[in-house]
């Protein structure tokens, strides 16, 4: 027999509302150590992340990998986390309350927005409780990868399910599981870089950088490398750029294996010997600024071009919580939700009521 926890405090009135869920992968808590080993013990545990069996993989994670690799990341998360801040659960609270805010202005049904992480706080379950208890019924959940990818929106499912597997009464849900070539996304990317160019001025080059994944994984079905060309490419149109401006390379090798490529730092690393001296990079696979982009990017790969001859490397930040990505997500949402405006939702133990649907 299942054992169930419970629903959550459903609000004493008549209060209901769409529930909006953003999850992304998380942070750790602060750059101790051990809340370092926490959130890599959670996210590499995941057997979306690593698909090794167990028996072979978790021995490796617990006896090698954590207690050596989160001595080695202290420093970056420390020069990251500067001030005790963390940019990607602050700026996904920013992204939460505008999204929520501009929701609010332009739907007919109240709409609550939540934010949750994957393997740390606040965490999906948290974030779902406090949408149900908000009055949420129905609701829409937005992994922010805009490439669908089993390492990334897959866990968010499986969560998603965990969590409401546990609830004696469930919402009605739907997932947006890709969003790669949404017009108001390439719009927001386009008008980010369009923005930081001018600026700034343009570069030599635009190199998109996304997170790698094995390619094996891409070998057995996983859409992730080819929605990722797909949003290069119309990025690319939607700036007018042409071929040899332009190209995709894929970052955060972890481990041995092969990994999709080119790789960023190597591509990196080529193009002085090619004579494009300058460079933008951008990242439109990350929704939210993180350890990947302002520590990896911003950090090691631009030394890594400037060592090799590069003399300016421009990082566009990800959209975070910019007016154009608010708005991009505010008319995703609006047009998963289409339908359930309006409509009668039934409240444990009450019969339903009419409404008019005319």
């Amino acid at each position: 027999m299942p054992r169930y926890l419970g629903t959550p405090d459903i609000p004493a009135d008549d209060s209901e509302r769409i529930g909006v869920l953003l999850v992304n992968s998380g942070t750790p808590d602060s750059a101790r150590v051990r809340d370092i080993r926490r959130f890599l013990g959670r996210l590499l545990g995941d057997p979306r992340v690593v698909e090794l069996p167990r028996w072979l993989w978790l021995p490796i994670l617990h006896g090698i990998i954590l207690p050596l690799r989160p001595l080695r990341s202290a420093r970056k998360y420390r020069e990251m986390l500067s001030a005790g801040r963390s940019p990607l659960r602050e700026l996904s609270g920013s992204l939460r309350a505008d999204l929520e805010q501009a929701l609010e202005s332009q739907a007919d049904t109240p709409i609550a927005v939540a934010a949750g992480m994957l393997y740390s706080s606040p965490s999906v379950r948290r974030a779902l409780h406090d949408l149900i208890e908000r009055g949420a019924r129905r609701l829409l959940v937005v992994p922010l990868f805009p490439q669908y990818c089993g390492v990334t929106t897959g866990a968010v499912i499986d969560e998603v399910g965990r969590v409401l597997g546990a609830l004696r009464v469930a919402p009605e849900v739907r997932f947006v599981t890709d969003y790669h070539d949404d017009a108001g996304y390439i719009e927001a990317l386009r008008a980010s870089i369009a923005a930081h160019w001018a600026a700034n001025g343009r570069t030599g080059h635009l190199l998109l950088s996304w997170h790698g994944i094995p390619s094996a994984y891409c070998d057995k079905g996983d859409p992730y490398h080819k929605r990722c060309h797909a949003t290069a490419q119309l990025l690319a149109d939607a700036l007018g750029l042409h071929d040899g401006e332009w190209s995709v390379a894929f970052q955060s090798r972890f481990g041995g294996g092969r990994w999709l490529r080119p790789y960023t730092g190597e591509v990196l690393e080529s193009l002085p010997a090619r004579g494009v001296h300058t460079a933008t990079v951008a990242c439109p696979g990350f929704a939210i600024d993180c350890l990947e982009t302002l520590q990896e990017i911003e950090v090691e790969d631009r030394a890594r071009f400037l060592r090799a001859g590069g003399t300016r490397l421009d990082y566009v930040p990800a959209l975070n919580a910019r007016p154009v990505h608010v708005q991009a997500l505010a008319q995703l949402v609006a047009a998963h939700t289409r339908g359930w405006a309006g409509r009668a939702v039934t409240r444990p133990g009450a019969f339903p009521r009419v409404v008019s649907l005319g």
